[in-house]
């Protein structure tokens, strides 16, 4: 059994309790629950239950899952833009977190010039993804915004956060980055449906 979905589940009602209860009876409930979800956080993730606890509580308001956005770039054979990521080494669309006062597609072109050197423009809407924490990749769900983009200016120059920046066919590559195959294939799919017939 993968217990990271129950725990955050779990740990989603506990702080969004505690953060619209005044009740003393509920609260000491909740800070149970939380405590619990500290300590099982914390063997699963082989990290200190205190340090847990610490990141826990840092979030205010309401919880819900993290938003990235994903630029997806195909090049005139149909080979789709992808970069290799500095942390793990895998094979990922230009993405990342959507920032405060920032929308999934101003995030999406963001994110584009600052991993490859281009500036695109986002032209369509793939699709929203959803990964569940019992994927394999984190202990938290979080929602993907996948837009296909097109260049309009810029040099290709990989950044810091990425060693590799190129044009690639979805099949030819190994090393995928968490889901990032199925979202360059759908990206790849709407890419053949949207271009000019002939």
């Amino acid at each position: 059994m993968d217990i990271l979905p129950l725990l955050d589940e779990i740990q989603t009602i506990a702080r969004n309790g505690l953060a619209f209860s005044a009740n003393p009876y509920d609260r000491e409930r909740y800070e149970r629950l939380l405590d619990l979800v500290t300590r099982y956080y914390g063997q699963a993730l082989d990290l200190p239950p205190a340090e847990i606890r610490s990141r826990l509580g840092a979030e205010l308001g309401y919880i819900t899952p993290k938003i990235g956005a994903e630029a997806a770039l195909c090049d005139a054979q149909g080979r789709i833009l992808l970069v290799r990521r500095s942390d793990d080494g895998r094979w990922c669309l230009p993405c990342g977190w959507v920032e405060p006062n920032e929308s999934p597609a101003e995030a999406a072109v963001r994110e584009a010039r600052e991993e490859t050197g281009l500036a695109v423009r986002a032209t369509r809407l793939v699709d929203v993804f959803t990964r569940k924490p019992d994927q394999g990749h984190g202990p938290h769900s979080a929602v993907a915004v996948v837009y296909l983009c097109e260049v309009v200016g810029g040099t290709m120059q990989p950044s810091h956060e990425v060693t590799e920046a190129r044009y690639c066919v979805i099949e030819e590559v190994s090393g995928w980055h968490e889901l990032h195959r199925h979202y360059a294939e759908a990206a790849h799919a709407a890419w053949l449906k949207a271009r000019p017939a002939g």
